[in-house]
């Protein structure tokens, strides 16, 4: 079988979810990820009035509920912490495996699962009742969320997370902090912005908050089937590693 090329487009697939990782790549899937979460929490909003990504809102809510004796709200928000953690777990389990096994899919089978989960419910979810999308479509949307948290930051070493704005939003802050600070003492190590940073967590919250836009526009227009340009983003930054794991098995490599 004949290797994926390594140049142009189908090279570039090769490498934004192989392997070997660069800042810039690493940038790239962040930005199709960080864009793919905001269409899941903003769709989890509109269809069941729930945020998915926000597992600090959800234990807050569950805090709440429990004072109110709102217990079934306190079930799901404990089902959807639950499915979160069970999400970031799965994605260990599947990237170690890949890693090995010398898989170059080591990353993208991660994004294969998530693609084909966004895949099934964007064309399957219409059917549910509003109760059963609560009770089945959270949990899947969180977990599709833990899954992918994990997978960036098991690619960036815990540098970037896509779902997590406060975070993001704060270091937003903290550099700009250094930026206008005024460095009077040459004798010590002066204070420095880091604007790369600045613009990397600003374009994640700008890629989230427009996938937000297209999740609740989407959704009111065309209802669960706004999950499925997503899901096929997601499928197609995968193939490519997966068939060359597929190509190195047909010639004994693995």
């Amino acid at each position: 079988m004949t290797r994926p090329s390594r140049t142009g487009v189908p090279g570039y697939l090769l490498r934004v979810a192989g392997p070997e990782r660069t800042p810039a790549l690493n940038h790239h899937l962040a930005c199709l990820l960080a864009l793919v979460a905001g269409v899941l929490n903003s769709v989890g909003f509109v269809a069941v009035a729930f945020y998915t990504s926000h597992m600090t809102g959800v234990t807050a809510l569950i805090a709440d509920q429990i004072v109110l004796g709102g217990w079934y709200i306190v079930a799901i928000g404990v089902l959807s912490i639950l499915s979160f953690v069970v999400g970031a777990m799965i994605c260990a389990i599947i990237f170690n495996w890949g890693r090995r096994r010398g898989l170059r899919s080591r990353y993208a089978n991660v994004l294969l699962l998530e693609g084909l989960l966004m895949l099934v419910f964007g064309l399957l979810a219409e059917e549910l009742t509003h109760e059963d999308r609560e009770l089945l479509f959270v949990p899947v949307l969180c977990f599709t969320m833990g899954l992918q948290n994990a997978v960036i930051t098991k690619i960036s070493g815990a540098r970037i997370r896509t779902t997590h704005v406060t975070g993001m939003v704060t270091d937003i802050g903290i550099e700009l902090g250094k930026l206008v600070y005024r460095n009077h003492r040459p004798d010590t190590d002066p204070v420095r912005g880091n604007r790369s940073q600045i613009r990397l967590h600003g374009t994640l919250v700008s890629l989230f908050l427009i996938g937000g836009i297209i999740g609740a526009a989407g959704y009111l227009v065309i209802g669960f089937a706004v999950l499925v340009p997503g899901a096929l983003l997601l499928l197609l930054a995968s193939y490519q590693p997966l068939l060359a794991d597929l190509g190195a098995r047909a010639e004994g490599h693995l």
